[in-house]
């Protein structure tokens, strides 16, 4: 993962160089990644190894009473979905969950309840925290790329969907991770993005044979 952060500024000179010419820019990319070793199905193994954690986690929370467990103003136990609906007077359903769809409805409609959330202010704000850092992350790692473009807008609100459901502790965990990775890849991505400063010819093409340079002086 992180020889792929170390690439993403020659990534974004490639996108830049071969807008308009996608095989090109196909073919300019897999040699990036056959230069530096880089696997790009290696970027979905950091989610891989937290989805059990994940899963554990939602389940511990979802089985004891961490309801009113709060932890700097974040309900570890609660959703904001369910936090949304008792601030709007939803009921929940036979089986004690809430309807995220009953949720936003009362949310588009009706705004002002917002106003109601108070104690559930915190999975509020951390929900919405996710969806920012999912965008940066996304921004991030595409740059400028046009195919990027439409998963850059459509991620922080598919993110701030999934959430809706997930106890407070989950998307604390998720929260803190993507802060994390954030950070990490701005600071790899600037470091590389120095160097690439310092030294321009870096990743210039070598020539193939060394005798091609004897040819040419021997032309001059």
């Amino acid at each position: 993962m992180q020889h792929m952060q170390k690439i993403q500024p020659m990534l974004k000179v490639i996108q830049e160089k071969y807008a308009n010419d996608r095989e090109k820019m196909n073919q300019e990319t897999m040699r990036l990644y056959k230069e530096y070793k880089v696997n790009p199905a290696a970027g979905c193994l950091p989610l891989v190894v937290q989805l059990p954690i994940l899963i554990l986690l939602f389940n511990v929370l979802r089985t004891y009473d961490f309801a009113d467990t709060a932890f700097f103003g974040v309900l570890l136990g609660s959703s904001t979905t369910a936090g949304l609906a008792k601030a709007f007077g939803i009921a929940a359903a036979a089986n004690g969950e809430y309807s995220i769809m009953a949720v936003l409805s009362a949310v588009v409609t009706n705004p002002a309840g917002l106003a109601h959330v108070n104690f559930y202010l915190g999975n509020l704000i951390l929900l919405i925290s996710i969806s920012v850092l999912t965008w940066a992350q996304q921004k991030l790692s595409g740059g400028n790329n046009p195919q990027m473009a439409m998963m850059n807008t459509i991620m922080p609100f598919f993110m701030a969907f999934i959430c809706l459901s997930m106890p407070g502790g989950v998307m604390l965990y998720w929260g803190l991770s993507s802060l994390i990775g954030v950070a990490q890849q701005y600071f790899v991505m600037k470091k590389t993005t120095q160097e690439l400063a310092v030294k321009p010819t870096l990743h210039k093409n070598k020539p193939v044979n060394p005798a091609d340079d004897d040819d040419e002086d021997d032309e001059d």
